[in-house]
């Protein structure tokens, strides 16, 4: 018998640290080589590892939700063989099936075997540690779902129709039940923690400036829907964010300070003459930030059709790692939830971020007379360390001015 020590490989992207996500294997429990072993979080990804060796768990390095450095021991094997203990960590291409996990794909290195059965070695159904992260928290036995993904997988929709059904079952029971005392307490894990540590960070290190304006948006609403009106397929209409991610990306040629990133360890600003947009999108595992790139070289349509796929891979998790990383400038909208204001916090290390408010009718006096007009509030987040008050306010003013001229968008300077 003889140890064998499996250390954290390197991900990937420069990595020096990642999250347990899930154990699929516990002390005392022999697996074969390539078996499932466990999934490591990254801020990017989940990455599923596969046994190196075949023999008996002897230890993990954690819980879920610690973080492990990159070369630290991750778990030990009891082996048959009769070699020294193994300490030296892996060559990234020796690690055996690493796996990168989405929702609904499996992409696998060379190395892994193909697995033909409907669940894994240790008798757990062959899913991603998102949709287990979820079931966890929603008090679901994966066992009870069905799978419609390859080889049984279940993927995110087998889940979302087994909480569908499990709703639709308690709605009907129509039973008047005493209230309950029961706490369900959930870790914070993966991007959650991820999200609260950044969230933390930038309320902590950034003295925030709020400026909100109210823009007058009926020429915007009436040109948005003549565009619309000439589009046959439903997938291509035009909401009111590119016509704001447009307007931005003009405005920002005015005000480069507020289209900039700040390095706090070299305590140097860079000014973006390009325009990166970051597009806030709320996900089921949490908010993402993707982002289209040269946003200012983009006509409409194009604009358009960028922020739909991203925001679609961000969802579904199929974006890559670019294109979640990168931004020099971001915009929220919550839609019709949006309210009359918001106090959006900035994505660091950005300076800046706009945040869009629901759009409603009222009226407003233009020239002594009582109108009808559609309002839109802008909330704006700065951060004042780099951007004066002046400068964050006329760079408004500016944006209000192409929002309700909205030609203005489509002139050259």
């Amino acid at each position: 018998m003889s140890e064998y020590i499996f250390k954290l490989p390197d991900l990937g992207e420069g990595l020096v640290e990642a999250e347990i996500a899930e154990w699929m294997v516990k002390v005392g429990d022999t697996v074969q080589e390539e078996d499932a072993i466990g999934a490591m979080l990254t801020d990017k990804a989940a990455v599923e590892l596969s046994a190196p060796v075949s023999g008996r768990v002897v230890s993990l390095a954690g819980e879920l939700g610690d973080i492990i450095a990159v070369g630290a021991p991750l778990i030990i094997f009891e082996t048959q063989d009769s070699t020294e203990p193994q300490e030296d960590l892996p060559d990234t291409d020796d690690v055996a099936a690493a796996t990168v996990v989405t929702d609904s794909t499996v992409v696998a290195n060379s190395t892994a075997k193909e697995d033909t059965s409907t669940e894994t070695p240790s008798g757990k159904v062959l899913t991603s540690p998102t949709i287990r992260r979820r079931a966890l928290e929603a008090g679901i036995d994966l066992a009870l779902v069905s799978g419609t993904g390859p080889r049984g997988r279940i993927v995110r929709s087998d889940l979302d129709a087994h909480l569908a059904d499990s709703t639709s079952a308690a709605n009907s029971l129509g039973k008047q039940k005493t209230g309950s005392t029961k706490i369900t307490e959930i870790k914070v894990l993966g991007l959650r923690r991820i999200i609260a540590e950044r969230m933390s960070e930038a309320n902590r290190e950034i003295p925030h400036f709020a400026y909100v304006e109210e823009i007058d948006i009926t020429a915007l609403e009436s040109l948005r829907q003549h565009l619309n009106n000439q589009k046959t397929e439903a997938g291509n209409k035009l909401t009111l964010l590119p016509f704001i991610g447009l307007a931005l990306a003009r405005t920002l040629r005015q005000f480069p300070q507020c289209n900039a990133l700040y390095d706090r360890e070299r305590n140097v600003i860079s000014r973006h003459h390009a325009v990166h947009l970051g597009i806030a999108t709320q996900t089921p595992d949490g908010l993402k930030v993707p982002v289209v790139k040269h946003s200012e070289l983009r006509s409409l349509d194009d604009l358009a059709h960028e922020i739909r796929r991203v925001s679609e891979a961000a969802r579904d998790n199929t974006a890559k790692r670019d294109e979640l990383m990168g931004s020099t400038i971001s915009i929220t909208s919550l839609g019709k939830h949006g309210g009359i204001v918001t106090t959006p916090v900035i994505n660091l290390p950005e300076v800046a971020i706009i945040g869009v408010n629901k759009a409603v009718e009222r009226p407003v006096v233009i020239d002594g007379q009582v109108v009808i007009r559609r309002m839109m509030n802008l909330s704006s987040s700065f951060d004042h360390r780099f951007v004066d008050g002046y400068d964050a306010a006329m760079m408004i003013q500016s944006l209000k001015t192409m929002l309700e001229q909205p030609a203005m968008i489509f002139m050259e300077d």
